[in-house]
């Protein structure tokens, strides 16, 4: 951007997809708050918040024509925040804090993967021959949200993992791991519908919007099931694809 172009007086709605991008690293750093305050619900929740929010300011850029590489770093480091560093701590003082040091490795290794992936999803979205219309390896968003699944286990009283600190200490690297693996996951942008089937999906839409208002926490927990089970199915699809290669 040249001298003469940053003089110009800059249209307010332009700023608007990194006012959402920073509303959304608001609900990061205060669900960390509430974490420490033993407040899991309200942590939780932003978090959810947050999710909610990150693919705003992308399609607010778009539609605005207001992309710009100073909105692509803040998304990248507010995601780090939001969805790396915040589970990590919610969950470290949730269930992990009675295993000491190895509980803080766990936690520590899973930020520490949500930052590689951010870091390869930058690279990748800046090949231009990247048009896969999917995924490699679990989102940062979707990671988040999967870590957080020992927290919402007792927030929808299910379970109460602390009693076996372990396991969480295991799923904690478990989804780590998901977040930098090599194999392709969905993609909601990728997805396609025939228009006869378009009602069903506003009813389901619905429906999720009903649960989310209600019974947030079953709803979360039946969420991150379904999504398991979508990486088990692609999974599969992926390995006998190279098979057949």
């Amino acid at each position: 951007m040249g001298r003469r172009d940053r003089d110009k007086p800059l249209p307010v709605v332009l700023l608007l997809p990194n006012l959402v991008t920073i509303l959304g690293l608001c609900f990061g750093l205060t669900s960390i708050r509430f974490a420490f305050e033993d407040r899991f619900e309200l942590a939780a929740g932003l978090l959810i918040l947050a999710a909610l929010v990150d693919g705003m300011d992308g399609l607010l850029a778009r539609r605005l024509n207001a992309a710009s590489p100073f909105g692509a770093e803040l998304d990248s480091l507010s995601d780090f925040v939001c969805f790396g560093v915040a589970p990590a701590m919610m969950v470290y003082h949730f269930g992990l804090e009675g295993m000491g040091g190895m509980g803080w490795i766990a936690a520590l290794t899973f930020a520490i993967c949500c930052c590689l992936r951010l870091a390869r999803f930058n690279v990748a979205a800046k090949d231009e021959t990247n048009d896969s219309g999917s995924f490699t390896g679990v989102p940062a968003p979707a990671g988040a949200m999967l870590g957080l699944f020992p927290v919402t286990l007792h927030l929808a009283e299910f379970v109460d993992l602390r009693d076996y600190q372990w396991v969480i200490g295991l799923w904690m690297l478990a989804v780590g791991g998901l977040m930098i693996a090599r194999f392709p996951t969905i993609s909601l942008k990728s997805m396609k519908i025939s228009r006869d089937n378009a009602v069903y999906v506003l009813l389901a839409a619905a429906v999720v919007i009903g649960l989310m208002l209600t019974r947030i926490w079953v709803f979360h927990v039946g969420a991150t099931l379904l999504y398991l089970m979508i990486l088990v199915w692609g999974l599969i699809q992926h390995r006998r694809a190279c098979a057949q290669d």
